[in-house]
């Protein structure tokens, strides 16, 4: 549909936007790094804040990717030609990679709190797929 070639074409830029800034911030990042430059620990630069955006873009289309096939399956009432072995594979690699996520959590108080909220697109993205999965299965 337009509509559908429209958004990937958008998509497509936006990857491309993507590809030429994070690296062009990365060899703007090792050249100030060359001049001390303080900052608050709890504020965010460039790079960081656009592996958020990633990290939640990832998460955003990491979760729709099982909704086409939650529709297929409701409407057909079925399912017929479904890979069982991709999802239970997917099923396992989620739940190992949100379970490193979790088990790799700090000791300490202070830093569980930044460290969940820094990963949390990666942990809504396996954990809610997971929950998906189960739904497919």
């Amino acid at each position: 549909s337009k509509s559908l070639k429209n958004f990937c074409m958008i998509w497509i830029m936006v990857c491309i936007a993507l590809c030429v800034i994070l690296p062009s911030q990365l060899l703007l990042r090792n050249q100030d790094q060359r001049t001390v430059i303080e900052r608050s620990n709890n504020s965010l630069d460039m790079i960081e804040m656009s592996g958020f955006i990633c990290g939640y873009i990832s998460c955003v289309f990491y979760l729709g990717s099982r909704f086409p096939q939650l529709y297929k399956n409701f409407q057909r009432r079925s399912t017929e030609g479904t890979s069982y072995l991709l999802f239970a594979l997917a099923m396992m690699g989620n739940c190992t990679y949100g379970l490193s996520l979790v088990l790799k959590m700090p000791a300490t108080e202070s830093f569980r709190t930044l460290y969940f909220l820094h990963h949390l697109p990666w942990l809504i993205g396996s954990f809610g797929v997971l929950f998906l999965d189960i739904f497919v299965s």
